[in-house]
């Protein structure tokens, strides 16, 4: 499976697919679509009106990486599913937390595990 995102000379371009309207806000893992290409699948509680849920996108992405949300730039997609963002920041340190997030898991605490759960204290 390619990776969902690109390193650049100012960080790195992520492939994301969105999904609004959701029961809650979560990232997913990597999907790799009928055309071959590779995405990191979100789903925000946001309905897709007037960006919130892009704004909404952005924030979870910014946490689940932690940089922050104005690190991270819409570069393609306003108003589709399918989008592009740029992420400014070292493209090491965030090539390693995209493949972390691309296998399903979550950093959180300097740790990783698995999405959607905590890491224990101090482990």
């Amino acid at each position: 499976m390619s990776e969902p995102f690109r390193v650049t000379a100012t960080g790195v371009t992520l492939r994301l697919r969105v999904t609004p309207n959701s029961g809650a806000d979560r990232l997913e893992g990597a999907e790799t679509r009928a055309d071959g290409e590779t995405v990191l699948k979100l789903r925000v509680a946001a309905v897709p009106d007037k960006g919130k849920a892009n704004a909404a996108a952005i924030v979870l992405l910014g946490k689940a990486l932690g940089v922050p949300k104005s690190a991270i730039t819409l570069v393609a997609g306003d108003t589709a599913r399918m989008k592009t963002v740029a992420i400014s920041g070292d493209a090491d340190e965030l090539a390693t937390k995209l493949g972390a997030l691309r296998s399903g898991l979550s950093l959180q605490s300097g740790h990783f595990a698995p999405l959607g759960r905590r890491c224990p204290k101090g482990g």
